[in-house]
């Protein structure tokens, strides 16, 4: 004898229920094979699309959050390839501490890996670059601020200046019309912290950026391979000890001449008679 539960199942609720178990089954068989492909290449254009967008806004964060801030340090340890006239690739580093103070305020010291050091300071009119082994600083007057004086320390005077465009507030604007394509990599863990991966192409330079997630989107690495130089050498520059609010005083960013300390040209200023001679680096206050 049936229950009463089993009563209540009828002929044509079981053939309801039994359709319903299996009408996805049925029509996963009625789909063609270009509707399937149709269905994985939406889906996947979707995804890309999604972690694109991921890796824009990571991106645009950073180089907003930097550009804003108005003042910060970081500690920078790179390394750099040289191609040598024998085909090798040999790396070379080199150690800076940068301190922003917007608008006019710039600190940076840089030591060589084999130990020659330089200072850079701007203060809102002067430029200078002071090399302390051989006790000669050069200056060039800029009155404007930050981004001024970094965009004619290096079109005008000629100047190497590693990842300068980090420094200044024109950094969102500079990134988006230069990168070509962007892509996301990865979210992964670097010094402990979480961090977006992401990956951009310029017409020079392929970059790589490892920013961290939340609040505080700051660079923790970045890897930039210049692809149209012979051998295609990379930079690596990786940060840490960023500080946000650092204690600063002006006479950090003035420049007062040590004893005996010899005042030259930057080659840029050179005349031309000077140039067309045999000049050293030395003689010029030239970086290496």
């Amino acid at each position: 004898m049936k229950n009463k539960r089993q009563m209540k199942i009828g002929t044509a609720p079981l053939l309801l229920y039994l359709m319903i178990l299996t009408a996805p089954v049925a029509w996963a068989q009625k789909q063609s094979p270009e509707e399937s492909e149709f269905s994985r290449i939406s889906s996947t254009s979707s995804q890309i699309a999604k972690e694109q967008a991921t890796a824009r806004n990571a991106l645009t964060r950073m180089a907003e959050f930097l550009a804003k801030a108005q003042k910060y340090s970081v500690n920078i340890k790179s390394s750099y390839e040289v191609l040598q006239e024998s085909g090798q690739k040999i790396e070379f580093g080199e150690n800076r501490k940068v301190i922003v103070n917007r608008p006019n305020g710039l600190h940076i010291e840089a030591e060589h890996s084999d130990g020659e050091k330089h200072l850079v300071l701007y203060d809102g009119r002067q430029i200078t670059v002071f090399t302390p082994s051989e006790n000669v600083y050069a200056q060039a007057t800029k009155i404007g601020g930050i981004d001024e004086a970094v965009m004619y320390f290096l079109r005008d005077l000629g100047m190497r200046l590693p990842l300068a465009l980090l420094v200044t507030a024109r950094l969102p604007e500079e990134l988006d019309r230069r990168t070509q394509t962007l892509d996301y990599v990865e979210e992964t863990v670097m010094d402990g912290k979480p961090v977006y991966h992401v990956a951009g192409r310029t017409e020079t330079v392929d970059y790589q950026v490892w920013i961290t997630e939340g609040a505080k989107p700051l660079p923790l690495q970045i890897v930039l391979t210049y692809k149209n130089v012979e051998g295609q050498p990379d930079y690596r520059a990786k940060f840490s000890d960023w500080n946000l609010d650092p204690k600063v005083k002006n006479t950090l960013f003035t420049f007062t001449p040590p004893k005996e300390a010899r005042k030259i040209a930057f080659i840029a200023q050179l005349p031309k008679t000077v140039l067309q001679g045999s000049v050293s680096p030395a003689e010029t206050g030239e970086q290496k």
